[in-house]
Formats: structure tokens, C-alpha cells, sequence
């Protein structure tokens, strides 16, 4: 038997235990290394790496454009060796004004559009950095932050940018990695820099104090934020939580007291075309009945003009309907899941994440002023060299004209370092004059003043958070609200308070008639119908139910199970063919069938009942159900099934049975519930009840007896409590014991 070759250290490993390391190992590359940004410059891996092959590249925001084709095959060739339609994505996204609050890359070409066009292929368009990427890798030239190997170990790349524009809260981010995800809306720099400001002078205080310099989410799209301010400041002291945008709009006044609505801005990340398609959508199935029509007159600007039914519709009323209904309201999220300093993915607040940043800039200050000092000590080194041999420098000719060895006789005469020597000996002629020798002497006074105020920085904590406030300050001036680019787009609204807006407001008011096949097949015709004998149904079945109504009433459905189901008359189908299934509209049991149907009235009282003997009075409101699951309301006993259902109007209950025993009592006998079994009405011996009516007692008790309607006012035989046996019916009363 061959053994197989030995090639290495084998472990036995349960399997459970290595596909979780493995996939833990995959799970965190995918955390650091993609999907969540950095707390100190905002940046994906991804969008350092574009960023740092543009400035290679020499794409500053005052040199001219590359091709992007150009500016992603270094990307992909030297720092992120991925796919390059998803970096050349990354780029144009950076380059959307209306996508990203702050663009870091300024685009030439078609770089795609607010209604979802794509941009260009990467061969058509061009790009360069804009000044905010430039703060953002200001001082990256001195030692400011750590760099570290590319994946081929080829070249260097920064760890994290110096950052001296606040990108994370600025231009926000989005991405979803294994196990957590992280969104973060974009906001006002002047704001922000006002933050940093007072965290800086106050370094104690609460998040509460930053949000009145940093009140909301600044989006690039505009709109208006409707957030409540206790929602947002819980968002903002927990890091999640959710922002609620609506659309800005405007009504313009035309002629004859006509008007129409125009919306200027819309929700962040919203596309356009999807939006005028979604409205168009439910216009065509008349689901925005106070909307007549919309045009999109959009060029630069967004104008959406929106055509109300008629002068008499509120501007208001339509666009509640329009921002319950489509994306002109929405919602965005807060998950402040960033990377800490140290790599950690967490959650951060307010406070946490403006603290990161600030002690970053503290970093790169101090990091950037050891780098000073050490090129200013170097410096210093070489123009003292120089200052020791200008007191002689005939001497110093001659030794370079005559000696061996002169680096080492200048050493050896003048005292000097090897750098001094070296300087020297690299010194052109033109150098020695008076002129140049007063030059040297004043660039090294300015230097050592240089340096003296350097070290006193680095020994003065206060100085040098002094100093982050005035960078602070500079950033605001370059790009704050007193620029173009820096006001404030997103308007502060107030959080609107809950409109009731009743169903004739969303429903045009038709009237139809509704026709209930004793086999369940429901339909709507239009108009007020009298002539069910012209109906037609399917073989064997027939008219079970006809019931006049209009399509913003809500039709009551009353099952044998005793559950009642609501079903709005919009909702109802087209009266061409037979219509459809009752049970597609409603959870109705195989075993169960309809026992009424009526139109709701609200603030009414119905009177329900059992086939047995028993019932109660349950207020109407209380009956409507709000799935199609239903609501039960009356609870059926063993054989029982639920088959009266009738309008509690009237101060007496006449009850009739099986077994021809009429029972008169008055209706404040039987209790208001809100579901249960109910009470007993009449007692039989034998079967149950034949059926039920409500009337007043002073106007007598009718009956129908064929064509004819007869009256017994004189009911005191009959009278009694409700339980009661009761006695046979007037003469004359109808042998199928009913009413009708």
C-alpha cells in the first residue's frame, strides 16, 4: 500500500471548528478591509486607495483631467486588486454632486444623472481631485500618518488619511459587511466644524450641547428633514436610530382660481424616474384620486408639477396622499458602525465619533510637527557648517584645490560633521559671495525660531489644541456655509402631527351595487341597481346578496362562524363576468358561510345572534377588522352557527322559533358586548330561532305576507322578559315564521 507524501503540518480538526475559523477570518476581511469606514477620514480601503492613485497620478484640484480608464488601472494595478467596473463605480459615485454632500473627485463627462442614468463607459470620461479630497490628504508628504505594503509589496500605501476635513459626518457612508452594517447620512460642515469647536473648548459635554450646533443630517439633494427632535437626539446619543425626509414642494397660483403643486427637491438617494413612474402607476389604478396628472419640467433644477382633480382639493390633503403612498417621504437610517483607531468595528454616538476624530488630528499635528523638527535640524546642521567656514574661505579653497583628502581635512580643520563636509563640498561657487553669507545667516535665525516655537508646541497641550481649532476654523472658511458648496441644503421642518385623512380623500366617490353569489362569487357593478332578475351567474349558483353602496363606504361581511370582515367598496371587482372569489379577498373557513352583508355606518349598533338562542348588542366600530383574517365577535357553542346580524334600532325585540312561539321584550334586556357568547333571548324545547327583528314598540310589529304588510299593534299577549317561551303568532302571521 502507498502512503501518501507528507507535505506538511496535518492536524486532525473537527469541521465545525475550522469552517469557523475560516469563515471568522473571512467575516473580518470583509469588516476592515470593505464594507465599514474608518472614524478618522470616513474612507473605505477603496475610496483611500482612488484617492491616493489620483494624487500619484498629479490630478490635483488645479491640474487637468485624466482619463478615468487611466485613473482605475493603477488602482486596480498597484493598491485594490479587484474588479474595475467596481472601483470606476466607486469613483463615480465620488464625483455625483447628488449623491455626495462634499464631492471628492471632480468629473468631465457624463458621469450619470439624479433619474438612475449610468455614467459613461470609463474610456469617455475624465477626472481630478477637488479640494476637499486635497484637505483630506493635506500633509500626507510628512510623515502625518503610518503607510503600509500594497498587496504585491511592490509600493506603499497610507493606513488612514491625515484628514483635515471631517469626511464621515460630511459625506456620510453605506455598507453592509458580515454580521453588521453600518449608514450614516451626510451633514452640514459649517455645522460640524461648530461641534468640533465647542468639544474642544468643552471637552465634558454632552451630546445633547453638540446637537444644537449639529441639529440634523445635511442632505445633497435638499428636502425637508421631519424628524422629531427627541428622535433625533435619541439617534444621535445612541448611534441608531432614523431620519424622516420629505420632498420640498410649492404651490404656484394660475388662472380662474386654478393652482398646481411644483416639487423643487426630493429625498436623498430617491431616483427620479422611479418616482414619476411609481405616481403615474397609481394614477392609472386610481389609487390618488385628488391627482389628475404630473409633468416633470425638470432640466438642472428639479420641477415636478403636480395637477390637483379640481380648485377645490387642498395642496396639503395631496401631498399627504403623495407622501403616505410613494417615496416623496422617506427614511434614513443611522447606524454609526465604524472602525475605531485600532480596527474595531463598533457602534459609536455623537460625541464618540466627533472625540475620534479630533484625537486623530491631535496625531497627525504632533506627528507632523517631529517631522519639521527633524527636517529643520538637519537643515540647521548644514547652515552651520557653512556660517563656521565663511570666516575662511580661502583656506577652504585651498583645501579643496590641494589636499588628498579634503572632506577629511575639513573635517579635521573646521570641526565639521560628515553632512556639514559633504555640503560643502557640494557648494557652488556662486555661493560664496557677502550677499549669500547674510542669506544663511538669516535663514538660520528663522529656523531656530522655527523650531523653538515647534518644541513649545509639543510641550503645550492647550497650544496645540488651539492650534486644531484654528485648522478647524480654516476649514470652515474653505468650505462652511459662506460657500456655495457649504449651505445648508436640507431644510429643518416640523415633525407632522398625525393627519386623519378620511377614505373619500384617497377614493372617488361612485356608487355601485354589490352582488353576493350564494356560492361566494363577489363583484361591483356601477350605479345603483334594481333589476337583480337581469343578473346572470355561473350554472347553479344565484343571487345570495344585493346591496347598494358607494366605493368609500366599507362593507361589513358577517361569516357563521360568527367573525366579522371588512372589505372597502374600492376594493371590490369589476362587475364584468361573475367577479371573483370571496375567499380571495378574505380568510374564510371551507365549512363557513355568509350569514349578512351590510354597508358600515359608524357609531351603530348591531344586534347578533346564534341559530340556538342566543345573542347580544355589539357596538359597530367595534366589529371592523383590520385583516383579512377578520375579527370574531361572536362565539359559537357546539352545533351552533352565528345567522343573525340586523341594525339595533328601535326600543323592543320580537324573537319568533322553530317551534312558532313569538316572544315581544324590550331591548335594554340584552347587554352591549364586545365578544362573547351573549345571553339567552327566548327558550326552546325543540329546534332554535326562526328569526329576529328590532322595532318600536309604540308603532307595532310588521310582517310581510306576500305582497301585503301587516301590523299588530296590540302586543301585550306576547310581552314578557327576554328568556321567556312566549306564545303562538297573531293569525295571519307567515307559516315560515319570518318577519320578511
Amino acid at each position: 500500500m502507498i502512503k501518501p507524501a507528507v507535505t506538511g503540518d496535518i492536524r486532525d480538526t473537527p469541521l465545525a471548528e475550522a469552517l469557523g475559523e475560516r469563515y471568522l477570518a473571512y467575516a473580518m476581511s470583509t469588516i476592515v478591509s470593505r464594507s465599514l469606514p474608518d472614524v478618522r477620514d470616513g474612507l473605505k480601503p477603496v475610496h483611500r486607495r482612488l484617492l491616493f492613485a489620483m494624487r500619484q497620478l498629479k490630478l490635483d484640484p488645479g491640474g487637468g483631467f485624466k482619463k478615468c480608464a487611466r485613473v482605475v488601472g493603477d488602482v486596480i494595478g498597484k493598491y485594490h486588486p479587484h474588479g474595475d467596473v467596481a472601483v470606476y463605480d466607486t469613483l463615480v459615485r465620488l464625483a455625483q454632486d447628488f449623491a455626495v454632500r462634499y464631492p471628492l473627485v471632480e468629473g468631465q463627462g457624463n458621469f450619470g444623472n439624479i433619474d438612475g442614468d449610468n455614467a459613461a463607459a470609463m474610456r469617455y470620461t475624465e477626472a481630478k481631485l477637488t479640494e476637499v479630497a486635497a484637505a483630506l490628504m493635506e500633509g500626507l508628504d510628512e510623515d502625518s500618518v503610518d503607510f503600509r505594503p500594497t498587496y504585491d509589496g511592490t509600493e506603499e500605501e497610507p493606513v488612514v488619511m491625515p484628514s483635515a476635513f471631517p469626511n464621515l459626518l460630511a459625506n456620510g457612508s453605506a455598507g453592509i459587511a458580515v454580521g453588521m452594517a453600518t449608514s450614516i447620512p451626510p451633514h452640514n460642515l459649517g455645522e460640524i466644524c461648530n461641534a468640533l469647536d465647542h468639544l474642544i473648548a468643552k471637552p465634558d459635554c454632552d451630546v445633547d450641547e453638540l446637537i444644537a450646533h449639529m441639529p440634523g443630517p445635511d442632505f445633497p439633494t435638499g428636502g425637508v428633514l421631519v424628524e422629531t427632535s427627541a428622535a433625533i437626539t435619541e439617534a444621535y446619543r445612541t448611534g441608531k436610530g432614523a431620519f424622516r425626509v420629505r420632498a420640498k414642494w410649492a404651490v404656484e397660483k394660475l388662472s380662474h382660481g386654478l393652482y398646481q403643486i411644483v416639487i423643487t427637491e426630493i429625498p436623498y438617494q430617491v431616483q427620479k424616474a422611479k418616482l414619476i413612474e411609481k405616481i403615474a402607476e397609481l394614477l392609472s389604478e386610481k389609487k390618488l384620486p385628488l391627482l389628475a396628472d404630473i409633468r416633470d419640467e425638470s432640466a438642472e433644477d428639479i420641477r415636478l408639477v403636480l395637477e390637483p382633480r379640481n380648485r377645490t382639493v387642498e395642496a396639503e390633503l395631496v401631498m399627504e396622499q403623495l407622501f403616505r403612498q410613494t417615496d416623496l417621504e422617506s427614511r434614513f437610517s443611522l447606524n454609526m458602525n465604524v472602525l475605531d483607531a485600532t480596527s474595531v468595528p463598533r457602534v459609536m454616538n455623537l460625541k464618540e465619533v466627533l472625540r475620534a476624530f479630533l484625537d486623530h488630528r491631535m496625531v497627525v499635528l504632533e506627528r507632523r510637527a517631529r517631522f519639521r523638527l527633524e527636517k529643520i535640524a538637519k537643515r540647521l546642521e548644514v547652515l552651520e557648517g557653512f556660517l563656521k567656514v565663511y570666516a575662511d574661505l580661502d583656506k577652504v579653497i585651498k583645501i579643496i584645490r590641494f589636499a588628498d583628502e579634503p572632506k577629511a581635512e575639513l573635517i579635521k580643520t573646521f570641526k565639521l560633521s560628515e553632512v556639514q563636509a559633504e555640503a560643502i563640498l557640494n557648494m557652488r561657487l556662486r555661493s560664496l559671495n557677502k550677499l549669500q553669507e547674510l542669506e544663511i545667516k538669516t535663514e538660520h535665525a528663522e529656523l531656530s525660531a522655527e523650531k523653538a516655537d515647534l518644541e513649545a508646541l509639543l510641550a503645550d497641550e492647550s497650544r496645540r489644541w488651539a492650534t486644531i481649532a484654528t485648522q478647524n476654523a480654516e476649514t470652515r472658511k474653505a468650505f462652511g456655509g459662506a460657500t456655495a458648496l457649504g449651505k445648508r441644503r436640507t431644510e429643518l421642518g416640523e415633525a407632522p402631527s398625525a393627519v386623519l385623512v378620511p377614505i373619500e380623500a384617497y377614493v372617488e366617490r361612485e356608487a355601485i351595487t354589490m352582488v353576493l353569489s350564494e356560492k361566494g362569487w363577489i363583484r361591483a357593478l356601477k350605479g345603483h341597481s334594481d333589476a337583480p332578475e337581469a343578473l346572470k351567474f355561473k350554472e347553479g349558483d344565484q343571487l345570495g346578496h344585493l346591496l347598494k353602496a358607494w366605493t368609500t363606504d366599507k362593507i361589513l361581511v358577517f361569516a357563521t362562524d360568527g367573525r366579522f370582515y371588512t372589505i372597502g367598496g374600492d376594493k371590490l371587482p369589476s362587475g364584468r363576468g361573475h367577479g371573483e372569489p370571496l375567499r380571495l379577498m378574505i380568510d374564510l373557513a371551507g365549512d363557513v358561510d355568509i350569514a349578512a352583508v351590510m354597508v358600515h355606518k359608524p357609531g351603530r349598533k348591531l344586534l347578533v345572534a346564534t341559530s340556538s338562542d342566543r345573542g347580544f348588542v355589539v357596538e359597530e366600530n367595534e366589529v371592523l377588522a383590520q385583516t383579512r383574517a377578520g375579527k370574531m365577535v361572536l362565539n359559537c357553542g357546539p352545533g351552533e352557527k352565528a345567522r343573525f346580524c340586523l341594525p339595533f334600532e328601535g326600543d323592543a325585540v320580537a324573537v319568533i322559533g322553530d317551534n312558532r312561539k313569538l316572544l315581544v321584550f324590550m331591548a335594554e334586556e340584552i347587554p352591549v358586548m364586545s365578544r362573547g357568547r351573549g345571553v339567552i333571548l327566548q327558550k326552546y324545547r325543540d329546534g332554535g330561532m326562526a328569526d329576529i327583528k328590532v322595532f318600536t314598540l309604540a308603532q307595532g310589529l310588521t310582517w310581510t305576507l306576500g305582497e301585503r304588510v301587516r301590523t299588530e299593534s296590540d302586543l301585550t299577549p306576547w310581552l314578557g322578559k327576554r328568556a321567556s317561551v312566549g306564545r303562538l303568532p297573531p293569525t295571519g302571521f307567515p307559516r315560515n315564521n319570518r318577519f320578511s
